[in-house]
């Protein structure tokens, strides 16, 4: 019975901090929709790595990407976020977006994990079988 019990309390233990770092995750991303929803290209852009910055040089160049290349992201009707995982030592968040149109679309977001906060290093559009989302 303690050996149960004792399981139980390290495994509460370790969801937390996967719990936290979820949540950081996603109010990253949520906090980049944001402000493209408020057309404040200058704060989404501040949401994006230094990788991303370097190729996109100005806030101007990123958000004509995102609105040409993702406009999910930049007018989402819904954001629903699946499952965050490790893959090859990166962190993946996919994310289930719902335009204006109603079109479902599910997006993977590479992050890391800087200094400063968690920052958004790439973003996928996955290809799903229709009728499994």
């Amino acid at each position: 019975m303690r050996q149960v019990i004792l399981i139980i309390v390290i495994c509460i233990g370790l969801s937390g901090p996967v719990s936290a770092q979820s949540a950081e995750v996603t109010g990253t991303i949520d906090a980049q929709i944001e402000a493209f929803l408020d057309n404040d290209i200058d704060r989404a852009f501040s949401y994006a790595s230094p990788g991303i910055r370097r190729v996109f040089k100005t806030p101007e160049n990123f958000g004509a990407m995102v609105r040409g290349g993702f406009p999910m992201v930049w007018r989402p009707a819904e954001v629903q976020y699946l499952e965050l995982r490790d893959v090859a030592g990166n962190l993946w968040q996919k994310v289930r977006i719902t335009d204006a149109a109603g079109q479902v679309h599910v997006l993977d977001y590479q992050m890391v994990n800087l200094q400063g906060g968690w920052k958004i290093n790439a973003v996928q559009i996955l290809n799903v079988p229709e009728g499994t989302v």
